[in-house]
């Protein structure tokens, strides 16, 4: 049987890694990593975010979406109906990530100051990846981690963008795109992809979507209220703002 890690990592993003025509009002590139211990997973995680959807709407198939809650689109119209129901929900999701045992780490790429600043600059989402895999590693080994396999699960985006991630993802991991002095030994840790639909209602995954975009929204405007980003502060253990 595989050295499985007792760790696994759930990401998301929010705005787009292409450098051509960034949006003005949201000029960044923003990858969120949640790390989560196994046994706290399955026991905590999943039976809270299970609880609150049989809560709320009747039945687990809800899948949580920042941009459709923020909204109150799609499956969260609900949320339009009723002032208090709607205040009731954000709430509990408020209380769910303050009791969620998670680490969060992030890594936040200003894409006209990227372009502005080099000539040829790498990818946002490459050099995110990076960022936070080089933020992971010391942990990982800190929490007995060396030489286990660890998943790092990505919400499948498009064929040939999930291609090209895996690329960059393993080419980081085979220590074949070391950037700057530190020159970590990414081979300490058996990094695993893994690409899965959102439609597979993931309670990591969701968990996730909520939280890049108000760290971005908070790197962008610090001083603005960011009501999302002062319940998910505590967690976030590791943040980097490049360039």
């Amino acid at each position: 049987m595989a050295d499985f890690s007792d760790y696994i990592v759930y990401a998301d993003e929010s705005g787009s890694a292409t450098l051509d025509g960034a949006d003005p009002h949201f000029p960044v590139f923003v990858l969120a990593m949640t790390l989560v211990r196994k046994d706290d997973y399955a026991n905590v995680v999943v039976p809270s975010l299970q609880k609150l959807k049989f809560d709320f709407v009747g039945h687990d198939q809800l899948i949580l979406h920042e941009r459709d809650i923020r909204r109150q689109k799609g499956a969260f119209a609900f949320l339009q109906v009723d002032p208090i129901q709607r205040a009731a929900f954000m709430k509990a999701v408020d209380d769910l990530v303050s009791a969620a045992p998670i680490e969060v780490f992030a890594a936040v790429i200003h894409k006209d100051q990227l372009t502005a600043k080099y000539s040829k600059p790498w990818s946002p989402y490459e050099l995110a990846l990076y960022f936070l895999m080089e933020r992971l590693l010391p942990l990982l080994e800190w929490k007995g981690q060396i030489g286990k396999r660890l998943h790092v699960v990505f919400e499948c985006r498009g064929k040939k963008e999930d291609a090209e991630l895996e690329l960059a993802f393993r080419r980081i991991a085979a220590n074949q795109a070391n950037w700057g002095w530190k020159n970590p030994d990414f081979t300490k840790i058996q990094w695993e992809p893994l690409f899965v639909d959102k439609k597979c209602n993931s309670s990591g995954l969701q968990l996730a979507d909520l939280f890049a975009r108000p760290i971005g929204l908070h790197r962008l405007k610090p001083t603005q209220t960011n009501h999302a980003y002062e319940v998910l502060a505590p967690k976030i253990n590791g943040q980097k703002w490049f360039p």
